[in-house]
């Protein structure tokens, strides 16, 4: 693969402009500052990974291996607690509730029973900890945007049995496009100032926190990392012994694509190693084979298993440089352009990386309250331990297809529009559109579309059973 590092004129002195424009904002830690220096650098030198197509394989059993083909478990409590004691679980927890008109970070949205993402994460690994008589602490990487709430959020955890620890994620300046000058030195000291540079930062952040160091002194070997709206992303001690077992440093839990995933990175072999190749990185003549389900047939699901040792060495030697996404928005009329990279991204660096071909029940995310509604329904159901479990009652093996209309995406509004959630055990798909309301004890079975008339308001009533029909007014019910 070729890679240009050498600057144009004009890149240089943009470079050594932005240096001493980055020099000058304190708000920012050094480690901040050459760390975006640095990423900067890369993009402008145009070191972007050109991938040849004709040279990209997919990946054998041996590099992505399918979940059932993991070294067996053994069945004594003990080793099982060895395995634990070796384990620390890391959440993604820098988003903002923002996209499902929330505010705070995302992890406080209620999913079940009153009970919140981080309440269920909670649950999970006091139960480990209880059952094993482990020590299994907790990772939340916050961003500048979830910090100060998730310090307040944490304390109602004080008395239980596990460690919590909090860490930062960098702060990076928004670039102004047009010269690349930091936007905070343009006056725009606030939160609009700054971004977060995407979670591929997990790494060296872990090291700039003290936390990696911390970690490696109690012992612990391997860090599962995951995102925090994930309900799916349980503790798999299948996966962490395969790992010990085969001194894998890196591994990245992958599931087999649907419709729904098309757009979704997939693992590949390419020059002898394992890559994530993401849809932005496919030259347009490709992207629909990319999308095809046949030729790439699994997709990225973020849940990571990383081997701390392993960050520790790659982190100190700079080695980490992931494919580089630029993300351009616009902050108050100023097109700006953010750099970030992603963790998955990084699996080409670790010695012996693999996948695993989990179970699509690993990969259960809540991105939009349509998500919600599946989850709340009877779909599934939550166990004592803070599992969020499939019913099996229902024979389908894949969710149902649910869009909701703009009236239900704030949480408040899809709450107050469900009398309660609907029975969908049965349910194909379900679309709704315009102002509806739900009674309470509504069935939903196979293919249900409810479409309000403009300025009609339509009440679905208690108790309604709705099988294959498209409903319009109430003489449709």
């Amino acid at each position: 693969m070729a890679t240009a590092t050498a600057f144009s004129p004009a890149d240089t002195d943009k470079l050594s402009k932005l240096k001493s424009a980055v020099a000058s904002l304190n708000q920012i830690s050094e480690n901040e500052k050459s760390g975006f220096i640095n990423l900067v650098g890369r993009y402008l030198s145009g070191e972007a990974q050109h991938i040849d197509w004709s040279k990209i394989q997919t990946p054998t059993d041996e590099v992505v291996v399918p979940y059932d083909k993991l070294a067996p478990l053994s069945e004594d409590p003990a080793d099982t607690k060895k395995l634990l004691d070796k384990l620390v679980v890391l959440k993604l927890n820098g988003g903002l509730g923002t996209t499902m008109g929330c505010t705070g970070p995302k992890s406080v949205i209620e999913v079940r029973n009153g009970l919140t993402f981080l309440d269920l994460i909670v649950k999970q690994i006091e139960a480990l900890n209880a059952k094993f008589g482990c020590s299994v602490p907790l990772l939340l990487m916050n961003s500048f945007n979830t910090h100060d709430d998730t310090l307040k959020i944490v304390e109602k955890y004080a008395n239980s049995n596990i460690d919590i620890h909090t860490f930062n994620q960098s702060q990076y300046p928004r670039l102004v496009a047009e010269d690349f000058t930091p936007l905070p030195c343009k006056g725009n000291s606030g939160k609009d100032g700054w971004y977060p540079p995407g979670h591929g930062d997990v790494f060296p952040s872990l090291m700039n926190s003290g936390k990696l160091d911390a970690l490696l002194a109690k012992g612990k070997e391997y860090v599962f990392v995951a995102n925090s709206d994930n309900l799916g992303a349980i503790v798999d001690l299948k996966i962490l012994n395969h790992l010990i077992l085969n001194k894998n440093e890196y591994c990245m839990e992958v599931t087999p694509k649907t419709l729904a995933d098309v757009k979704g990175g997939t693992l590949i072999s390419y020059e002898g190693k394992v890559q994530l190749l993401e849809i932005a990185q496919v030259p347009d003549e490709y992207v629909n084979e990319f999308k095809s389900i046949e030729k790439f047939k699994i997709f990225n699901t973020n849940n990571l298993w990383v081997n701390l040792s392993a960050i520790k060495r790659l982190v100190e030697a700079d080695a980490l440089k992931m494919e580089i996404i630029p993300n351009p928005k616009e902050v108050d009329g100023v097109k700006v352009l953010q750099l970030e990279t992603a963790a998955g991204a990084a699996i080409k660096f670790f010695d012996r990386a693999i996948g695993a071909n989990v179970p699509r029940s690993r990969f259960l995310p809540v991105k939009a309250t349509s998500d919600l509604l599946l989850v709340q329904s009877d779909l599934y159901t939550l166990t004592g331990e803070g599992y969020v479990i499939r019913n099996p009652a229902r024979s389908n093996p894949s969710n149902p297809s649910v869009e909701l209309g703009p009236e239900f995406k704030k949480v408040a509004n899809f709450l107050a529009r469900f009398k309660s959630i609907p029975s969908i055990i049965d349910l194909d798909s379900l679309k709704v559109t315009g102002d509806v309301w739900f009674g309470s004890g509504v069935t939903l079975k196979g293919k249900v579309t409810v479409a309000a008339k403009a300025g009609l308001k339509l009440e679905i009533p208690d108790g309604a059973v709705i099988a294959d029909k498209d409903i319009n007014g109430p003489e449709d019910i």
